[in-house]
């Protein structure tokens, strides 16, 4: 199975990405062309986000994240591979193990959200298109 992954320090969590198991760090950035991504490929992303997403931003600007248990490593190295963006994690406090995904910065203004906006519908989750709406409106951002 996967190595015992020991807790990093809370002030160091955030300027590292995670590593997959050959020791690559899991980000991928501009450089990315998603038109390779299949309607599958881009379906699964959606419907992850419509369930598990989170839309908003830390203020300064936008991000999108994902936060799900360590048991679903797989799919958060499959996100990033095919989308881009960081991963964070594992953490483990409160009796809790997770990665976090993000996708914020150039990232996300120029490769994820021109399809976000293609994908994300009202019709497919009111709740989750509210809430990408809102990020959208609040950070000035298409």
């Amino acid at each position: 199975m996967f190595p015992v992954q020991r807790e990093v320090p809370r002030n160091l969590r955030s300027e590292a990405p995670h590593r997959d198991r050959e020791g690559h760090n899991l980000e991928v950035g501009l450089a990315m062309d998603l038109s390779q991504n299949t309607d599958l490929d881009i379906g699964i992303l959606i419907g992850v986000l419509i369930g598990e997403g989170h839309f908003g931003g830390d203020g300064r600007q936008p991000q999108v994240t994902l936060r799900m248990h360590t048991r679903h490593q797989a799919l958060f190295e499959w996100i990033v591979e095919h989308f881009g963006g960081k991963l964070y994690g594992p953490y483990h406090h409160g009796g809790r193990d997770y990665y976090q995904w993000m996708a914020r910065g150039a990232h996300l203004r120029e490769h994820l959200m021109p399809l976000l906006n293609a994908h994300l519908r009202v019709d497919l989750d009111g709740q989750t298109f509210r809430r990408f709406s809102e990020m959208k409106e609040r950070y000035e951002i298409e």
